[in-house]
């Protein structure tokens, strides 16, 4: 059995730091992976969300399978740091309340429900509004709230495939091939964080909420990026290219004696330091056929198999060496582990572990987010299912015991069984 990495206990902020977004509520009903990534940077930099979950199993993340600790999967643990967790079932009148009144108190609202689902229960932005002018209420789907493909489910693999975004992924040779991560998720989640951000600010200045929306869809068009704007501007369609874009000789996985290494050689300048400081080859600069980009385009063949081969002959750390000196960019093709473990993620001190309360402890990947003047408050790890309901009534809405009790009798929170909870114990 592989042994758990070892982590540092996280070196907790400076004492009287302010964070970024403190004061600010978020009613977060959200789940899987592009909401809970947006409301997770929210909280990290001092927003209060509220995370609100169905207490018949949680957040779909809950239960993936690819590892767990203290009863918590690594999904759910990576994506829901720094909030508060309560349980509402929706299908019941007095939980439907209960949200209501969140949102009448709320900043922010983010939603990642199917098309029609918070309507259907009187949560959506237009039942809302009224109540709150000045709330900012984030949709996020798969192809929009509007138009014909509105009420159409969809996920992170399905957009990357309709969008064109997979088409450019993988060996000319093979089938177009997925991101390992939800990259369009993720992406989409960073958007709708900045759309939040953006609204925020236009409502300090126009006294006033709205509604912003982001889809999978359109992220996944947008990350195509410069072959999208090639194929707009040319009208050819772009194809995979491995791991040299355009089947650039210089840019690419190459294999040392012992080992591969990635470099990325793209311009004329670093291309000459190449084959004259690091491979010796001063005549792939004056040979005709490699001595512009152009040139060297359209011989890629010939030109990678010479400088493979003057690769095959040393080291790894011998050619590793000899790039760094001359300002080569160069990295080793690493596995997560050794990646995890490299100096240029260990010296960034990127990874730590927390307290939590079933696991005691787990692990903890930083926000790639700085901020000199308001950086991130100490990290809390994801909540239990349910954890925090009774403290959130009692604190942001001011609900008295005799009144929790009656919501838990009449199933606001699910069967107690579900969430841990019953008529008057759990914070």
């Amino acid at each position: 059995m592989t042994a758990r990495p070892q982590l540092p206990e996280r070196t907790p902020r400076a004492k009287g730091e302010p964070t970024a977004l403190e004061g600010l509520l978020v009613v977060d009903f959200t789940r899987v992976v592009a909401g809970p990534v947006c409301t997770q940077t929210l909280a990290d930099f001092g927003a209060e969300v509220i995370k609100i979950e169905n207490p018949d199993g949680g957040d779909d993340t809950r239960h993936y399978e690819h590892a767990e600790i203290g009863g918590e999967s690594a999904a759910f643990l990576s994506l829901n740091r720094n909030k508060r967790g309560i349980a509402l079932d929706f299908n019941n009148p007095t939980a439907l309340e209960v949200a209501r009144e969140l949102i009448a108190k709320a900043d922010v609202v983010v939603e990642n429900f199917s098309g029609g689902v918070m309507k259907k229960f009187g949560l959506d932005y237009a039942s809302v509004a009224p109540t709150n002018p000045k709330l900012i209420y984030c949709s996020i789907s798969a192809y929009g709230r509007k138009g014909e493909f509105a009420l159409r489910p969809g996920f992170d693999p399905i957009t990357q495939a309709e969008s064109g975004f997979m088409s450019l992924n993988g060996f000319p040779d093979g089938e177009p091939v997925r991101t390992g991560p939800p990259i369009v998720d993720m992406a989409t989640g960073m958007s709708a964080c900045n759309a939040i951000l953006l609204a925020l600010i236009a409502r300090d200045r126009l006294g006033c909420g709205q509604q912003v929306e982001v889809a999978l869809i359109d992220t996944a068009v947008s990350m195509t990026g410069f072959y999208g704007m090639a194929y707009l501007i040319s009208g050819a369609n772009p194809g995979r290219f491995g791991n040299s874009p355009n089947g650039s000789p210089t840019v690419g996985v190459y294999q040392a004696s012992d080992g591969p290494l990635y470099m990325a050689c793209a311009n004329d300048r670093l291309y000459r330091r190449l084959v004259v400081d690091v491979l010796d080859r001063p005549d792939l600069v004056t040979d005709p056929e490699f001595a512009h980009r152009k040139n060297r385009t359209a011989n890629k063949e010939k030109l990678r198999a010479i400088i493979a081969g003057i690769f095959a002959s040393d080291s790894l750390e011998y050619w590793m060496a000899k790039m760094k000196k001359a300002n080569i960019p160069v990295g080793y093709l690493r596995t997560v582990e050794e990646g995890f473990n490299a100096p240029e993620v260990r010296d960034r001190h990127r990874l730590s572990r927390i307290p939590h309360p079933t696991a005691g402890t787990v692990p903890n990947i930083e926000t790639p987010l700085h901020m000199s003047l308001t950086p991130t408050i100490d990290p809390v790890a994801a909540p239990l299912l349910g954890e925090h309901t009774r403290e959130v009534l009692r604190k942001t809405l001011g609900y008295d015991e005799r009144r929790i009790a009656a919501l838990a009798e009449a199933g606001a929170f699910g069967k107690a069984s579900n969430t841990g909870l019953s008529g008057a114990d759990q914070d």
